[in-house]
């Protein structure tokens, strides 16, 4: 199967393109990198393109089976004045993409989402039962009670596992984009009879995830400050729950979701209007304060020092239930916890994984922006 793999010099993207080309399948990176290399050892072709090009565009799905969409500017971005560029680049990209498809007849997408289009978690209150908690109260926090209340009786809520039916709640701008990027690729599977599948990731982490940026995640920042003799600071109480997910495992998900687009059974569509969501998460879910210890143990660096500080917006508890995914595809996690953080923590890997986490000679073509 010939993949066109938007991003696919990124973070997750590069990871994607070598498991694909590890199960025999021909991944077409389509990335920013100037230099025509791909970022991490892909071969030849052209940079600097931009997916909202779409005379770029229609030239790369030349010969292509499906698309990969991992290429999406992320992070929060710093003010509401940054607004205008993430929809542009994530969905005035996206739509750019669709259309193309549509022109050039390729009928299946993969779509990277996010864990982001649900706002917080799954929550059950002891007397009201499932519960949606609304924006934590900044009097709250400052006073360093950062648990969410019941919305009816005020009590503390115990969190739980968020499935794929939870309504969407965006409450930042990037995750506006990504629920829009879904409802986009919705539309174009209704209009052209096109089959896509989202998984909505967790918390990704693993070899090649940049560090010294806010859009990385927040284990990249820990890594920033041990590498600096620094403590690691982690905000509120430590106590917010994450599902971690090693990148190789996204990156399997990809390729089991893939190959189910075009395996035999694709014909019979994927769920209402030929959509489907499917939650990629460990299943084992930690706390930051947890992923914080773990790295400073496995540098050998100063303990984590918890600060109490907080930001505006940022939910408490979001875990997955990836329950779905198991079932329908058969995607396993392979990475326990403890083994992926040592190894981010120490920069190292399985020796059998070793030298197979660049684009592993995908095809080169272009996009701007980092992956996912």
């Amino acid at each position: 199967m010939r993949v066109l793999v938007t991003g696919g010099a990124g973070f997750i993207g590069s990871h994607i393109v070598a498991e694909l080309t590890g199960r025999g399948h021909e991944p077409v990176v389509f990335d920013l990198a100037e230099n025509g290399r791909g970022g991490r050892g892909g071969r030849g072709g052209q940079g600097g393109r931009d997916v909202r090009d779409a005379d770029a565009v229609a030239h790369a799905l030349a010969g292509v089976d499906a698309v990969c969409h991992q290429a999406a500017r992320v992070g929060l971005g710093k003010d509401f004045g940054d607004a205008p560029g993430y929809v542009s680049a994530n969905d005035l990209g996206t739509a750019v993409l669709l259309a193309e498809m549509a022109r050039a007849g390729v009928p299946r997408l993969l779509l990277a989402g996010s864990m982001v289009v649900y706002g917080e978690g799954r929550y059950e209150c002891p007397a009201h039962g499932t519960v949606r908690p609304g924006p934590r109260d900044e009097d709250d926090l400052r006073a360093g009670r950062f648990e969410p209340r019941c919305p009816l009786c005020g009590a503390a809520p115990a969190p739980g596992l968020v499935s794929e039916d939870a309504p969407m709640d965006p409450r930042n701008v990037y995750a506006t984009t990504k629920l829009a990027q879904e409802h986009l690729a919705s539309s174009w599977a209704r209009a052209t009879g096109g089959r896509v599948v989202s998984l909505r990731y967790h918390n990704v982490y693993g070899p090649g995830m940049p560090r010294d940026t806010p859009y990385a995640g927040v284990a990249a920042l820990f890594l920033s400050s041990l590498a600096r003799g620094e403590a690691p600071r982690v905000f509120e109480d430590g106590g917010q729950r994450r599902d971690f997910v090693h990148v190789r495992d996204v990156a399997g998900a990809n390729a089991v979701a893939l190959e189910a687009l075009s395996g035999p059974d694709a014909a019979a569509g994927a769920g209402p209007a030929g959509f489907t969501a499917y939650n990629v998460g460990s299943g084992d879910p930690r706390t930051v304060g947890d992923m914080a210890g773990a790295l400073a143990a496995a540098r050998g660096g100063p303990a984590p020092v918890v600060t109490g500080e907080y930001r505006l917006g940022d939910v408490r508890h979001i875990t997955a239930d990836s329950a779905r995914l198991r079932r329908e595809l058969g995607w396993r996690p392979t990475v326990p916890f403890a083994t992926g953080m040592a190894e981010l923590a120490t920069g190292t890997q399985p020796p059998e994984r070793a030298g197979s986490e660049g684009p592993g000679g995908g095809i080169l073509v272009s996009w701007p922006g980092s992956a996912e």
